[in-house]
Parts: C-alpha cells; structure tokens; sequence
C-alpha cells in the first residue's frame, strides 16, 4: 500500500529502514547491502531524504552517516503510516497449513 504514496522503490525501502528503526545509523554501502539495492541510487535518494529534512547526515572523515531526524514533522505520522502498512500486508498474504507444506 505504501507503493501508491510513495512510488520510487529505492525511497520506499529507505524510508521503511529508516521509519522502522530510528536508531538506525549507516553508509551508502552498508545500506545498499541491507536493501540489495544499487548505491548510486541509494545515494541519489538519501541526498533527497537529507534535503527535505527526513534524514541527518553526518561526515566521519570520508564517510557520510546518515540517520533519522526524529524532529522532521511528520515522522511520528510517517512511523505509523510504515508499521501499518507492513502489518497489513502481512495480514492480507495467504496463511500456509499443515496440509498445504504437506501437499
């Protein structure tokens, strides 16, 4: 549901990362390896995240670290918009039984 709101999938997975888990702190690379995405891309989103105030970034020496801004003004509201969109996607996929792992 989330992918209507928010239509580049590269931001979305950001975003989740990053509404999910406030404390979250990493690199371009160390994200692009959670998310399996390409850094360049990665990148791109991030500077545009940072822009608008979502994310802080920091410089450790040739490194940028980015985190969550918990003071943006809607991050509780986003937080909330991450945690129940997952939860009901995860309610609407198909259930698995018994008697479907033994077929």
């Amino acid at each position: 549901m989330l992918d209507v709101f928010i239509t580049s999938r590269v931001r979305r997975k950001i975003v989740v990362v990053y509404a999910k888990y406030p404390d979250f702190h990493t690199h371009v690379r160390g994200l692009a390896k959670l998310i399996k995405e390409d850094p360049g891309n990665i990148q791109r989103e991030l500077k545009r995240l940072e822009k608008v105030g979502f994310l802080l970034g920091e410089k450790q020496g040739n490194t940028k670290i980015y985190s969550t801004n918990k003071q943006f003004p809607i991050f509780k509201e986003l937080q909330s918009i991450v945690i129940k969109s997952q939860q009901q996607s995860s309610a609407s996929r198909p259930r698995r039984t018994t008697t479907d792992i033994q077929s």
